[in-house]
């Protein structure tokens, strides 16, 4: 009898611990979701931050006319004159051609793009012959071509663009 209400009482103290580790459980680990992470520093890939001025300056040329050859808000531009005068404006020297930026500019994985990488594409049958300015949000601003007549923003999600994307290039930090 003793034997019976020693565990009788055992198996209701486990019950109470149980529901109420049931109960407390959820919200802890709510409670650590919402406070235990505020604390961290905001993580953010290396030099993000003086990018948005090239960025923005960028966005400032849609609807200069495309010209190919050119590299200047005055006569126009094509798709590396593009990129090349904005990075030019802050300081940073790029080659001339798409080819020569794809083979000379480190590279850069898609799942780690910033503002102001540029995006190479495959538009001829060959390897980075086109280049655009990539703003955020897997969209980027270009000199797309004669057809399309102006800079303009597009996005990686068209089937065109995503089709024909080859890879990505970080030039050094502006400034």
């Amino acid at each position: 009898m003793l034997v019976s209400l020693f565990i009788q009482n055992n198996v209701f103290h486990l019950r109470v611990k149980n529901q109420l580790l049931l109960f407390w459980l959820p919200l802890m680990l709510i409670l650590l979701t919402l406070t235990g992470c505020s604390d961290l520093p905001e993580v953010k890939p290396e030099n993000t931050d003086n990018r948005q001025p090239l960025v923005d300056y960028a966005l400032s040329l849609k609807g200069t006319p495309y010209r190919y050859g050119k590299a200047s808000p005055q006569e126009g531009f094509d798709c590396s004159g593009f990129v090349q005068h904005v990075y030019k404006k802050y300081g940073v020297e790029l080659p001339r051609t798409v080819k020569q930026m794809a083979a000379t500019l480190p590279e850069v994985p898609k799942n780690e793009l910033i503002s102001g990488d540029l995006l190479l594409f495959n538009t001829q049958g060959h390897k980075a012959s086109h280049v655009g300015l990539y703003i955020c949000d897997d969209k980027f601003v270009h000199a797309p071509s004669q057809h399309a007549g102006k800079v303009q923003v597009a996005s990686l999600h068209n089937s065109y663009w995503r089709k024909r994307f080859i890879g990505a290039r970080r030039p050094r930090h502006p400034g």
